[in-house]
């Protein structure tokens, strides 16, 4: 199990109300919030590995150089060095060393790779595992690793974690009509305003999985506007004329990496706490005791 953990914490941060707070008055709610998800993932679906999936960097600059737009209206802060600030909530960017420091002391493995987003960490992972694996995310950009044969499927939240689409081929097929790397494709061309993508004027969703029904991916898209005969209509072959430059570094863009450098790590499901003194600690510096020891209790089962 692959965890988008800024996905999951953001969401925690918004479905948990900010009064759960520490004893000093500290929020703590997408801590408390995601000790829970977690909890529930492995009560309900008992993976033997488990990696919390960081972003070391939110918006790596190998993208913004093919795509200055990407994601620039998410940034708070410019930095000449290091990732740019992203614009976060206030009381959320201090629970995130937290929700770290909470991770470790619990031993569940947590990779973030310099340079990398976390559903590239997630691509890379997803790509080395021989066995199934099911990645846990509210970004529908990983519905691009969905792979049938090799038993790979996004749990998407659409309430808490507690109800979860189970994405795979068939899934993909009738919501959008296109497979796992297809969705690249559909994505790319549709845009993605919050991500910065601007996509192909006009060619929104429902034009986008029509275009590849017809014409197979990009590839044979962009070979249609410059075949004369092809069924692409005027407009149509004039907009995807005109994205060229678009259409020739986005794919670069949205799909995730699958070569990320990882660190050594364990990705065993601890039984029991690698530093429990620490995660004693932890608890009661931040409040966190009821949310841990559900979740140890569902650990040691």
């Amino acid at each position: 199990m692959l965890l988008d953990t800024a996905s999951l914490y953001f969401r925690a941060y918004f479905g948990v109300p900010d009064s759960v707070r520490a004893p000093d008055g500290t929020p703590v709610n997408a801590v408390r919030g995601l000790l829970d998800f977690i909890a529930r993932l492995v009560q309900d679906h008992r993976p033997d590995e488990l990696v919390a999936c960081m972003d070391a960097d939110w918006r790596p600059q190998w993208r913004v150089e093919l795509i200055p737009s990407y994601k620039a209206h998410r940034v708070a802060e410019e930095r000449a060095e290091g990732p740019d600030e992203e614009e976060t909530p206030d009381t959320l960017g201090p629970q995130v060393p937290v929700i770290e420091a909470v991770l470790d002391a619990l031993g569940i493995a947590r990779i973030g790779v310099a340079g990398y987003e976390a559903d590239d960490v997630i691509g890379t992972l997803a790509g080395r595992a021989t066995g199934p694996v099911d990645i846990v995310t509210g970004d529908r950009d990983l519905y691009q690793l969905v792979d049938d044969a090799r038993g790979v499927r996004v749990l998407y939240p659409l309430k808490g974690v507690g109800t979860l689409q189970l994405t795979d081929e068939a899934v993909l097929r009738e919501k959008y009509g296109v497979d796992g790397p297809g969705y690249v494709d559909l994505a790319l061309l549709r845009g993605d305003p919050s991500d910065g993508l601007p996509g192909v004027p006009g060619i929104g969703e429902k034009t986008a999985a029509k275009l590849l029904d017809a014409f197979g991916d990009l590839a044979g898209i962009m070979a249609a506007v410059d075949d004369p005969r092809s069924k692409l209509t005027p407009s149509q072959r004039k907009r995807l004329d005109e994205a060229r430059d678009y259409v020739a570094v986005a794919p670069t863009v949205v799909r995730v990496a699958g070569d990320v450098p990882l660190p050594e790590f364990d990705p065993a499901l601890p039984s029991e706490p690698r530093d429990p003194a620490l995660v004693e600690a932890l608890a009661a510096r931040w409040g966190l005791g009821g949310a841990l020891q559900r979740l140890l209790v569902t650990l040691k089962s």
